[in-house]
């Protein structure tokens, strides 16, 4: 009953929730129909596309090369579709994501325009019952997650932002309609990816840019080009020997992945190496040598090369020096792709300014205000403050398992999980790429591709067997984040304040967020637990 005294509507009912429309989303709902389940797939947006919906910030690009970051499950779809170019832009993709919901008839099975604000077990039902903002309700009994890692953006939290008198946009939830810039004075907080992208896009058109930069972050060339034909009718003529090295790859796609110590070769020979990733582009410097994330002393190796790049980019000595992270080891904060970063500031309407040292103090109705009393005034200012990663997403909305156990008790000193997929105590739920699983230290499409198929391989095996729910055993669950911890430990990424370990997130619990095991691993343990029967799992009729 309604507080009204009327009679609340009957929840709309399914075999599978699925919350979110992006790439996840839209596979999971692919698979769910080959089962022959009556799925429907629910998100806030007004389209699907996911990250690649909202994120429509000046200069928003993958940085995973267009030819490995797409779905691989239909070889009409990978063999007609036509990438522009090697790093696609967000609107390339989106446009992707468009044609393959309406290629595969999606649409009518996705509600847009509904954010799921809560999901609650019911055991005696064996139901999963969700709720949107607005009041609608749904029941399945399968709910999968499909949420995303930077699904949820970090609201700057400066002191006197509701006073804000100039236009503020967030990188994450850029305006549909575009920000016009030209011949504005734009002060933008942030140098992570998002900024790193979008800066250089920026600085073309404004009249003054003034970059805020508490955390300078390494960043590599894309070298990023118009797609030859040759290049693509080579990978097209056997793409599923392309694809296959990427499934069993430490990170997804298709990079040569060195297998020797930084440590083993001269100094020469180093060089060259390091010179060849570099002009290759993207990740390629990070996986030059076999311990760039596990030896200090090679990271410091790559270190100096990559500072050397900025210095020689880099025409004022003092302001190569700020743009240089020392903070860090190379790649354990994510490693930025740029086209044309540095080289920005070499141009006379682009400021850097350091607020590590003079930290911002709080919003002007005109800009903002330094702790040391400087003021700058702008016409519109831009926010770089990243998301709250990987757990936001989930614990943005109110789940619960049995007994009512709110997930956000059980994440309160971090995320728990069984291989990143599944959880004690909430049965029949699914994360895809959640916390705890390789996701975003990998190629995302490919780790999505394994995670979709795996659950779907899973509530097949329910489904064959008459069996009514899966839930993983507290024991698995806790090796399994042990051994998360362990493998983190073992490599130098928890020495970065990074949002991989929530440090971005005042009060976030500090723990290593992701799998750095490698895809190829993790892939084999998951097959391996459901060859053996679901090991680590309870299976019951009910």
């Amino acid at each position: 009953m309604t507080a009204s005294g009327h009679r609340s509507p009957a929840p709309d009912a399914f075999d599978m929730a699925i919350v979110g429309a992006g790439f996840s989303g839209m596979y999971m709902l692919h698979l769910a129909r080959r089962l022959g389940l009556r799925a429907v797939v629910l998100d806030a947006a007004s389209d699907v596309g996911g990250t690649w919906y909202w994120n429509r910030y000046p200069g928003a690009r993958c940085d995973i090369e267009s030819m490995d970051y797409s779905y691989s499950f239909s070889e009409e779809l990978q063999q007609q579709w036509q990438w522009r170019e090697r790093y696609a832009a967000q609107g390339e993709i989106l446009d992707y994501a468009r044609h393959v919901a309406g290629r595969f008839d999606f649409y009518r099975d996705i509600r847009f325009g509904t954010r799921i604000a809560a999901a609650h077990y019911d055991a005696d039902a064996g139901l999963w019952r969700l709720q949107s903002a607005a009041g609608e309700r749904f029941a399945a009994r399968y709910c999968i997650m499909a949420t995303g890692c930077l699904s949820l953006p970090r609201r700057p939290g400066f002191q006197g932002l509701e006073d804000l008198q100039r236009p503020w946009h967030h990188t994450g939830l850029w305006p549909h309609e575009g920000v016009d810039v030209a011949g504005l004075n734009v002060g933008i907080v942030g140098t992570g990816s998002s900024a790193i992208q979008a800066i250089p896009v920026l600085a073309r058109a404004a009249r003054q840019l003034t970059v805020f930069q508490r955390t300078p972050n390494f960043s590599v060339p894309a070298w990023n080009r118009a797609l030859e034909e040759g290049e693509v009718r080579r990978i097209k003529a056997d793409y599923g020997a392309f694809r296959e090295r990427a499934r069993y790859s430490t990170a997804g796609f298709n990079v040569e992945e060195g297998d020797e110590s930084g440590l083993a070769v001269s100094p020469q020979r180093r060089q060259r190496i390091l010179e060849r990733r570099w002009a290759e582009g993207g990740f390629a410097v990070q996986s030059a040598f076999s311990d760039v994330e596990t030896d200090a002393r090679v990271n410091r190796m790559v270190v100096d090369f990559v500072h050397d790049k900025i210095r020689r980019k880099v025409t004022d000595p003092a302001i190569a020096s700020l743009l240089c992270p020392t903070g860090h080891p190379f790649g354990t904060k994510r490693l930025c792709v740029d086209s044309g970063y540095y080289e920005t500031y070499n141009r006379p309407n682009v400021k850097l300014v350091d607020v590590r040292a003079r930290p911002i103090a709080r919003i002007l109705p005109e800009g903002l205000e330094l702790a040391d009393g400087a003021r700058f005034a702008f016409d519109a200012l831009i926010f770089a403050t990243g998301f709250d990663a990987m757990t936001g997403p989930l614990l943005d909305i109110d789940l619960r398992g049995r007994g009512g156990l709110p997930l956000s008790q059980k994440w309160r000193h971090g995320p728990r999980t069984y291989l990143g997929l599944a959880m004690a105590g909430f049965p029949n739920l699914f994360a895809v790429t959640g916390p705890q699983s390789p996701s975003v230290l990998t190629n995302m499409m490919t780790a999505i591709e394994q995670h979709v198929e795996w659950i779907a391989d899973c509530i097949g095996h329910l489904e064959a067997s008459g069996q009514g729910w899966i839930e993983a055993r507290g024991e698995a669950e806790d090796a399994w984040v042990e051994h998360n911890n362990r493998v983190g430990d073992e490599t130098l990424y928890p020495q970065a304040d990074s949002w991989y370990v929530g440090a971005n997130i005042p009060g976030k619990p500090r723990v290593f967020l992701p799998y750095i095991g490698g895809l190829d691993s993790y892939r084999r343990r998951c097959d391996r637990v459901a060859a053996e029967g679901y090991r680590g799992f309870e299976i019951g009729a009910g």
